[in-house]
């Protein structure tokens, strides 16, 4: 699974310094809910940054799953059934040879009888995690069966690990960016960063990637690396934070 950091349009930076006057109380010494909990009570009034930051990441797909349909009539019964067997036969083979597993592959078989015929039809589902892999087996298939089998076009998705892998490294970026700001804030004032009070994701979002193409154009017709992305998940993270700012230490004379 990919997971990149996209170019992102120059971000809107908020920053807030409070001095919270002296011997005031209120939401200083209430609970905060957040990530990190709330603020003690034993943490005296203080000097703070507020700050929000944001980030956006992209995950392409990590499966992809094909489907090859084949079938059979014959006048007689075990006549369809090898032929369609000896074509399965070959699929399994050819799959296994380039490393997927049996769990990956799905064998569906429906026998029936049509007019004067025996027909059989049967439909093989693999799962591939390797899409370089996918594409061997498909061309290999289309160059020794031929028009004896139908090769869907790859679906790719994400597995549930893939996406809570990208929210989880999406929603980290966005604090990290956050923390940052706030650095540069405080050096701006010469002021060194403390500890956070706050972190809060305040918005989440997910959306597929769209292609750049003619929208009379069918899926069809759509190349592999089109399919990837469309199938591409993008997330973005928008956290607020609140960072205390260290009381700087009045400097002692050295005695001589």
């Amino acid at each position: 699974m990919l997971l990149s950091a996209l170019p992102l349009s120059p971000a809107r930076v908020f920053a807030e310094l409070l001095a919270p006057p002296l011997g005031a109380r209120g939401r200083e010494n209430e609970p905060v809910p957040g990530l990190l909990g709330g603020r003690s009570s034993a943490v005296p009034p203080g000097r703070e940054v507020h700050v929000s930051g944001s980030a956006e990441l992209c995950a392409a797909p990590d499966r992809a799953r094909i489907s090859i349909r084949l079938g059979s009539r014959k006048q007689e019964a075990g006549e369809a059934r090898s032929s369609v067997t000896r074509r399965l036969e070959y699929i399994a083979q050819s799959a296994r040879q380039r490393g997927v597993q049996e769990e990956n592959v799905t064998v569906t078989k429906d026998f029936s009888r049509v007019e004067n015929a025996y027909q059989m039809e049967a439909e093989v589902c693999i799962t591939f995690s390797d899409f370089g892999k996918m594409q061997n087996v498909c061309n290999l298939l289309i160059e020794k069966l031929g028009s004896s089998v139908t090769i869907s076009p790859p679906h790719f998705y994400h597995t549930a690990e893939a996406i809570d892998t990208l929210r989880r490294q999406v929603c980290l970026a966005a604090v990290g960016n956050t923390r940052r700001k706030a650095q540069e804030v405080c050096r701006l004032f010469g002021q060194s960063l403390g500890k956070p009070l706050l972190i809060r994701e305040e918005e989440m979002k997910e959306w597929e990637g769209q292609i750049d193409s003619h929208p009379s154009n069918s899926s069809n017709t759509l190349t592999v690396q089109q399919r990837i992305q469309s199938a591409t998940i993008y997330a973005s993270s928008k956290i607020f934070a609140i960072f205390e700012i260290k009381r700087q230490e009045k400097r002692k004379n050295k005695l001589i």
